[in-house]
Parts: structure tokens; sequence; C-alpha cells
């Protein structure tokens, strides 16, 4: 762009200016292309889990509890069962289920527990074999 002189008394400067027209007319034709094709574009349908409701409660439920210092809880059938290391958690839980492989198995942690202790133990809870393993949600309402 040709820079525009003015003469302001004896001095002379340069009076810089942006031609802006090209600018506006790119953004009237992608706001008119946008608009057209917004219409033809499909939105697909994602289908997210909901939690449902069991039609009958389950004969044994084995709870793995993880605490905030990562500590290890195991309950059945809402007693207490004491405390247990991450090393003996596959054999108390299989004695646990006394011979029934598909008897649940929860794990329920404090909100302030750590993301990666809950990951531990399912994990070692999969290699293990042990087949049902879920997590627990409270709900409200």
């Amino acid at each position: 762009m040709p820079a525009v002189t003015a003469r302001a008394g004896s001095r002379r400067r340069t009076i810089s200016e942006m031609n802006m027209v090209p600018f506006i007319d790119v953004m009237l034709v992608l706001l008119i292309i946008f608009m057209v094709s917004a219409p033809l574009i499909t939105t697909g349908v994602v289908d997210l889990p909901t939690v449902g409701k069991a039609s009958s409660k389950p004969d044994r439920v084995i709870e793995v509890v993880v605490g905030v210092d990562e500590a290890l809880k195991l309950r059945v059938d809402g007693k207490d069962q004491g405390s247990v290391t991450l090393a003996r958690l596959v054999g108390e839980v299989r004695a646990a289920q006394k011979g029934a492989q598909n008897a649940p198995v929860v794990i329920s942690a404090d909100k302030a527990a750590k993301y990666d202790a809950v990951v531990k133990v399912m994990d070692r809870l999969r290699q293990g074999g042990v087949e049902r393993v879920g997590l627990l949600t409270k709900t409200t309402g």
C-alpha cells in the first residue's frame, strides 16, 4: 500500500491506513458459507451409559473401600472384614467369594482419594482373575 503524505505546516508526515474492505468481504463470504452448510451437517447420536436398577439383589456383595491415605478395607454384605494390603487383596477377595466366582466386587473410594489408588485396586483385581469388578456410585434423590 502506498503511504499517503499530508502537509501539516512545514513538516511532512506519513499517514498509514489499513484497507479493511477485503477483510470484511472475506468474512462475509465465510459467514454465508457456514450459514448454508450448517443445516446439511448431520449430527451424531451419542449413547451414554445409564445406571440401571437390578431386578434382584446379588447373594453376596464384596466391597473394597479405598481411603484417603490409600488404605484398603474389605466389606462383605455391609460388614467390615478389616483392613487389607494391596498385595493380599486378591486372596482376601477370593476367600470372601467362597467359590461364587460371579459374586460382584465393587470399589468405593473417598472423594479425596487419589484416582491412581483406585486404578491400582481395579487393575490388581482384574489381574487376579476377578471377573465382575465395578465402581460404586452415590445417587442423589
